[in-house]
C-alpha cells in the first residue's frame, strides 16, 4: 500500500498562500454545515442506519462512481447488478487509479480519511484492507448514519420529498438533540405531463395522500395547497424544481383547464399545451412558496435519461445523465418578471449546469434582487457536473464579477451518500484558497478579520438566515 504524500491530502490540501491556510483553519473549517439541498434517505437517517459494509455506505446509489466504473471498461453487474458487495469494491478500487485529475480522486481520499482515518492510496492493492477496516468500523454505534453525520459537524440536513410523501421519518426526527432534518417540497412529478399514463398514475398516488379525488386542474391545485400546508408544518424551509429550463406560457385559468382535462382523459395534447400547462401550474406553485415564506430552488439544464436501453434496464439516476445546451435567458426573464410584477417572487436560488450559461444565470439574479433582503435571488453553487475545483471557482468568480459574494448561501453536497460531506470542505478550502490568493496578490486588503468575516457568513450564517433554520 502507499501512503498519500506529504503534499497530497495534508492540512493545506488546495491551499496555496499562509493567507488561504489563515482563512481556512482560522475561519472556515469550524463552521457547522447546514446542507440544504442532497437525495438522501429519510428513513436512513431517523432509524439511524447501520450500513454492512463499505459498499452499502459508498456506492449505494452513487451514479458518479458507476459512471467512472463504466468508462473504465467495469461490467453493469458490479456497478448496479448482482455482485457481491466486496467484489463491487474491488472493482470501484481498480478504477480509481483512473480518475486522476477527476474530481473522484479527490473526493474518494478525503472521505477515506475523514471517516475512516485513511491516507493510504486506494487501489487493487489496498483494497482489500480498507474494505475489511472500513467495513469493520461501520459496525460500531458511533458509525451509524447519525453520527456519521454528526462527526462532520452537520447541523441541518434538508431531503429532497415528493409531495405525496407521508413526512413519517422528518416527525420522527424533530425530537433529536443536535440534527435537525427538514423535507423540502419536489413538486416535479404533479407538473411532469409528458407521459400521459404515467402522470396518471402519480395523479392517484397524490389524490391517496390528500384523501381526495383529482378530476380536475382546480382538484389538482387545492392538493398541493394542502401538501404544501402540511410540509409548512413539518418545518419545511424550501421547495425544489429540475427542470431542462423554466417553461414560458400565457394562458388563462380556464385554458389551463381545458388542457388538464384532456390529459386526464388521454386525448392529445401538442408541446406547447403542455408548456403552457406547466407554466401555469409552477407560477401558481410560486406564489404559494412566497406565502411561507420558503426558499424556491430551480435546478436548471440537465439533459436526462439519454441512454434509453439502460434507461429500460435500470430507470433513472443511473448515471446517464449530462449537460443540455437549452435556451434558457428569456423563459427565465419572463417567468420571474411575472411573479415580480404582482410582487409574489420569493426567496430564490438559481442552480445552473451548463458552464457556457454561468454569466447568463449571475446576471439574471440582479434584474430582481429588490432590497427587501439581501441577496434574495441567488446564483446558487456549482451544481453536478460543475462541483469541482474549475467549476467552483467558476462559480465564485462569476458571482463574484455580476453579484455580492458576500451574500452567497454557500456549498450543498446534492448527494445520495452518507460519507459526502466532505464535500463541504472542499468547498471552503477552494473558497479561501481563492480569497487567500487574491490577499497574497493585493488583489484584496489584508484584512483577515473583514475577508475571514465574509467566509464565515458565507460557510454559515447567510444560509441560516436565508433558510430560517
Amino acid at each position: 500500500m502507499v501512503k498519500s504524500s506529504k503534499t497530497f491530502l495534508n492540512d493545506d490540501f488546495l491551499l496555496d498562500s499562509e493567507h488561504s491556510v489563515a482563512l481556512y483553519h482560522g475561519k472556515a473549517a469550524s463552521m457547522p454545515i447546514l446542507d440544504y439541498h442532497n437525495h438522501l434517505s429519510p428513513k436512513d437517517i431517523a432509524t439511524n442506519r447501520k450500513f454492512n459494509n463499505l459498499t452499502e455506505a459508498w456506492l449505494e446509489g452513487d451514479h458518479y462512481k458507476w459512471r467512472a466504473m463504466r468508462t473504465h471498461g467495469v461490467e453493469e453487474r458490479y456497478c448496479t447488478g448482482n455482485a457481491s458487495p466486496k467484489e463491487k469494491f474491488i472493482k470501484w478500487a481498480e478504477t480509481v487509479p483512473f480518475t486522476l485529475l477527476n474530481p473522484l480522486y479527490h473526493w474518494t481520499h478525503l472521505e477515506l480519511k475523514r471517516y475512516f482515518g485513511i491516507d493510504y492510496l486506494l487501489n487493487k492493492q489496498s483494497a482489500e484492507s480498507i474494505y475489511e477496516h472500513s467495513t469493520q468500523l461501520l459496525q460500531q454505534e458511533d458509525f451509524r448514519v447519525q453520527a456519521l453525520l454528526i462527526k462532520q459537524n452537520v447541523e441541518v440536513v434538508c431531503t429532497t420529498d415528493d409531495p405525496s410523501d407521508n413526512l413519517e421519518y422528518h416527525v420522527q426526527m424533530q425530537s433529536h438533540p443536535k440534527l435537525r432534518m427538514y423535507p423540502t417540497f419536489r413538486p416535479d412529478k404533479a407538473y411532469s405531463f409528458d407521459n400521459q399514463q404515467s402522470y396518471i398514475q402519480y395523479l392517484a398516488q397524490l389524490s391517496s395522500s390528500c384523501n381526495t379525488d383529482i378530476r380536475s386542474l382546480q382538484h389538482l391545485l387545492d392538493a398541493l395547497v394542502s401538501r404544501i400546508n402540511y410540509f409548512d408544518a413539518q418545518g419545511c424551509r424550501a421547495a425544489d424544481h429540475g427542470l431542462e429550463h423554466l417553461p414560458y406560457g400565457t394562458v388563462s385559468s380556464e385554458q389551463a383547464s381545458q388542457i388538464f382535462d384532456k390529459l386526464i382523459t388521454g386525448k392529445s395534447t401538442d408541446f406547447h399545451e403542455l408548456q403552457n400547462l406547466r407554466a401555469f401550474v409552477l407560477l401558481f406553485l410560486c406564489e404559494r412558496y412566497q406565502e411561507k415564506e420558503w426558499v424556491q430552488q430551480f435546478h436548471l439544464g440537465a439533459l436526462r435519461n439519454n441512454n434509453t436501453r439502460k434507461m429500460n434496464q435500470l430507470g433513472a439516476d443511473s448515471g446517464f445523465d449530462s449537460i443540455g445546451d437549452f435556451s434558457q435567458a428569456r423563459s427565465m426573464a419572463w417567468f420571474f418578471n411575472e411573479l415580480d410584477k404582482l410582487d409574489r417572487l420569493g426567496k430564490t436560488i438559481l442552480y445552473n449546469l451548463n458552464p457556457a450559461d454561468n454569466a447568463v444565470f449571475a446576471s439574471m439574479t440582479g434584474n430582481f434582487n429588490d432590497g427587501s433582503i439581501p441577496g434574495k435571488m441567488q446564483y446558487g453553487a456549482a451544481w453536478w457536473f460543475l462541483d469541482q475545483k474549475e467549476g467552483i471557482e467558476n462559480q465564485i468568480n462569476m458571482l463574484s464579477n455580476l453579484g455580492l459574494l458576500a451574500h452567497f448561501v454557500g456549498m450543498v453536497t446534492d448527494s445520495r451518500s452518507f460519507l459526502s460531506f466532505p464535500r463541504h470542505e472542499y468547498f471552503r478550502r477552494i473558497l479561501c484558497n481563492l480569497l487567500g490568493n487574491d490577499i497574497a496578490r493585493g488583489d484584496l486588503p489584508d484584512d483577515l478579520e473583514l475577508i475571514g468575516s465574509m467566509v464565515k457568513n458565507i460557510c454559515y450564517f447567510n444560509t441560516k438566515n436565508f433558510f430560517r433554520f
